[in-house]
């Protein structure tokens, strides 16, 4: 079955991984999923314990809006969403049952949510995407950097959409032929392989303003996409030993996400402590 996605999605030096061994990296989202459900044993564990001496707890300030991948919707981050909230994050779900839409009509949607977020808790939102969650990431901040603090993509193949293994290709040759069939709400033609891709993939492609502060999470182990069009020169890249759907609820890649955002809090805080390098400079009065 030949793609339906534009040759522009996948660049020169792009290819994607490839047949049945690519595949077969993704089983070990099992073991993944298993550290997740130690891990958050361990956690409730430790809350139980630690009830009655939380004085010093970290209270949730820091908004973090969380985006689903391609075909997935906000549950598939839930453990993600779990593990934030437990380090001190406020999270908040994307407001997607399944992220299989027009990508420029999920953007505008996105960024009304991300507007609301921000108004609500009076300052700029942290946006955590995974695969498609993290490109749509990239757009918004572009977009709107008067919204975004800092983004974190998991798997997000920003450098070249279309660098995918065949069966993501296939799920998208399906939601095409169903929106040609009436089907609403999917994926159209355009929206793979027409203008309104091209336009949402220069939208990844703009710069980021140097205050958006950029993590980019990547493993050579994902059979889903190519994991080189994951790492923007934009971001600082950190690789993971992760499958593409273990992403989602790896306490591997927690860490790191967490550990990003962390970072990021500090180079804010830098910048607005640090002296404003435009203004005049003012003579030493004598006295």
């Amino acid at each position: 079955m030949n793609s339906p996605m534009g040759d522009f999605l996948r660049p020169e030096g792009y290819l994607g991984p490839q047949g049945l061994r690519a595949l077969s990296r993704e089983s070990s989202a099992a073991v993944e999923l298993a550290r997740y459900l130690r891990r958050a044993r361990a956690d409730r564990k430790s809350r139980k314990s630690g009830a009655y001496a939380d004085a010093g707890r970290r209270h949730a300030h820091e908004p973090v809006m969380l985006i689903p991948g391609f075909m997935a919707g906000d549950p598939t981050l839930r453990a993600m969403s779990s593990m934030l909230r437990g380090a001190g994050y406020r999270t908040y779900r994307a407001q997607i049952q399944v992220n299989a839409g027009c990508t420029r009509e999920a953007a505008d949607r996105l960024e009304r949510r991300l507007e609301a977020i921000a108004i609500r808790r009076g300052r700029k939102v942290s946006i955590v995407g995974h695969s498609l969650g993290g490109m749509l990431a990239r757009g918004l901040a572009a977009r709107r950097p008067d919204l975004v603090a800092g983004i974190v993509s998991m798997g997000s193949p920003i450098m070249a959409p279309g660098a995918v293994h065949g069966v993501l290709a296939w799920d998208a040759e399906m939601l095409t032929r169903l929106a040609r069939a009436g089907f609403g709400g999917l994926m159209s033609d355009d929206c793979v392989g027409g203008e309104c891709a091209r336009t949402s993939f220069e939208e990844m492609q703009a710069p980021l303003d140097p205050d958006v502060a950029f993590t980019a999470i990547y493993s050579r182990r994902d059979g889903i996409v190519d994991w080189r069009a994951c790492i923007d020169p934009a971001a600082e890249a950190v690789e993971v030993p992760t499958s593409h759907v273990g992403m989602a609820f790896d306490p591997v890649v927690f860490d790191v996400v967490r550990d990003a955002l962390d970072r990021h809090q500090v180079m804010r805080a830098s910048r607005a402590a640090a002296p404003d390098a435009s203004a005049p400079l003012r003579p030493a009065v004598n006295r």
